[in-house]
């Protein structure tokens, strides 16, 4: 079967316009951290290796179960979305050239260490390109969230922060640190602004 995250991981990705408390597992990353404002081509630029890697992960899965090298009732996946996790350096006004960032691309649990490192040496040689080498695969393990989907601008987003911090002190739960999580369920260049969908989540107790 292919596995795909939007029909197999609706826990996970299926986020609804009210906020809810969710808790998430241990998930496996490919990840890139950066800082400073992400209309910037760098940012852009973080985004391109990662998605890069990932579709070499993703080919070199379905060469090893082709070749039988992988026996396994996963035969192909879904590349997931792109996520990123977001904290301002200083102030309470949000300053997007003070945002320090970590974006990532979940991989399945059938992705091991080894095959990220053999894709990764893969698009060394056929594109390279150095910010390869500040890419990690690391598990990772939010546990109790609240989360809610988010749908319009990136500039919109105080309004769903506030749902959620509402629903927060109506729960009586306190937020655990001062960074959140954005998961990006759609390509933010090709949907109309007003349409694109988020979802924002941050860890509670």
């Amino acid at each position: 079967m292919k596995h795909e995250w939007r029909k197999h991981e609706k826990e996970r990705y299926g986020a609804k316009q009210t906020a809810r408390i969710v808790t998430i597992p241990l998930q496996k990353f490919i990840m890139i951290s950066g800082k400073g404002n992400p209309n910037e081509a760098d940012f852009s630029d973080r985004v391109s290796a990662l998605y890069t890697l990932a579709y070499a992960i993703k080919m070199g899965y379905k060469s090893a179960i082709l070749s039988k090298e992988i026996v396994s009732d996963i035969l192909d996946f879904t590349v997931y979305p792109l996520e990123g996790i977001w904290k301002q350096k200083e102030g309470a006004e949000l300053v997007k050239e003070n945002l320090e960032y970590t974006i990532m691309i979940c991989q399945p649990n059938i992705i091991t260490d080894e095959m990220v490192q053999e894709a990764l040496e893969r698009v060394k040689r056929k594109k390279p390109n150095p910010l390869y080498e500040e890419i990690n695969f690391e598990a990772m393990q939010d546990g109790k969230c609240i989360e809610i989907l988010h749908v319009g601008s990136f500039d919109d987003e105080p309004a769903s922060f506030s749902k959620m911090d509402e629903f927060a002190k109506e729960k009586s739960l306190t937020r655990v640190g001062d960074s959140h999580r954005e998961i990006y369920l759609d390509n933010a260049n090709r949907v109309e602004v007003s349409k694109r969908k988020t979802i924002l989540r941050y860890c509670v107790t």
